[in-house]
């Protein structure tokens, strides 16, 4: 008896030693992640504050010919109308002509007036302009709305022509809706026809296009930039400087008798094809 409850005993102990050392062992590897983050964070911010400063030279000239269109998605409730105006002043200085203000809940459509008025010197962009070079910036403000809206109304139009279709025929069969008909009902409709970014900038805690259309972003390349709180010019500069020296290529492909263009590739390009922004979109979608 005494043997068996020296062993329990014995057992208890190497139990709850081996419990500790775990434990130490799982708080050591969060402290270390925590000071890789920390440290990676401080790296960044004296980055950005030498970029800022203009003493790194290769940030100091931006091909910002090759940045057509820019996207900007925002956190709705990260959104400060202050900190957004401040944003835009610091692309107006960097020659970015054409901008896409973005947010869920459409906080900042609410304001389209009041950015208008407080930033001086932008037009608000219409669907059927072109992108050309001109001295005023302008300004396409979108929400989640649009994109609802959108794909309900293609959705629509595809019935409508499926009806039709089965009207006329004495076959119907099973009807495949290829994507080539999806963008042409997407056209049709509001929010479907405005311009692809070139450059999509995330500010927020998440790392997703918070359900911006995602067709229009088939071929835009995705960088997350924090919140917008935090935003730093000397980030804002190396996030365009990145995209401008990416070589942009486009990659074709011959199909059943049909060229297929699947987009840019490049050294450091993201990969941002639809099959995996339409994953990111759709639980956001059902809101």
């Amino acid at each position: 008896m005494d043997f068996a409850k020296l062993k329990r005993r014995l057992y208890y102990w190497i139990h709850q030693i081996v419990n500790i050392l775990l434990r130490l062992m799982w708080h050591l590897l969060h402290v270390t992640i925590h000071l890789c983050y920390f440290a990676i964070n401080i790296a960044n911010a004296l980055e950005s504050h030498l970029i800022s400063k203009g003493l790194l030279r290769r940030y100091k000239s931006l091909h910002i010919s090759k940045l057509q269109y820019l996207a900007i998605v925002i956190e709705s409730e990260d959104c400060r109308t202050s900190n957004v105006i401040e944003l835009l002043q610091w692309l107006a200085d960097l020659g970015v002509k054409h901008v896409c203000l973005y947010d869920m809940e459409g906080i900042l459509k609410k304001s389209k007036d009041f950015i208008l008025e407080k930033f001086d010197g932008a037009t608000l962009f219409q669907e059927n302009d072109v992108l050309l070079d001109q001295p005023l910036m302008t300004l396409e403000f979108a929400s989640l709305s649009d994109g609802k809206e959108a794909v309900a109304k293609a959705a629509n139009v595809l019935f409508m022509k499926y009806l039709k279709s089965g009207s006329t025929s004495s076959y119907q069969g099973e009807q495949i809706f290829t994507e080539s008909q999806m963008g042409e009902a997407l056209k049709t409709v509001v929010g479907g026809n405005g311009p692809e970014p070139d450059l999509l900038l995330v500010y927020g805690p998440a790392r997703c296009h918070l359900g911006f259309p995602a067709w229009r972003i088939r071929y835009t390349e995705i960088q997350h930039m924090g919140p917008l709180k935090s935003m730093k010019y000397g980030s804002l500069i190396k996030a365009i400087y990145k995209f401008t020296m990416v070589q942009q290529n486009y990659v074709k492909e011959e199909r059943q008798g049909k060229t297929m263009e699947w987009g840019r590739t490049g050294v450091d390009i993201a990969k941002s094809t639809t099959a995996p922004l339409l994953a990111c979109f759709a639980p956001r979608f059902g809101k």
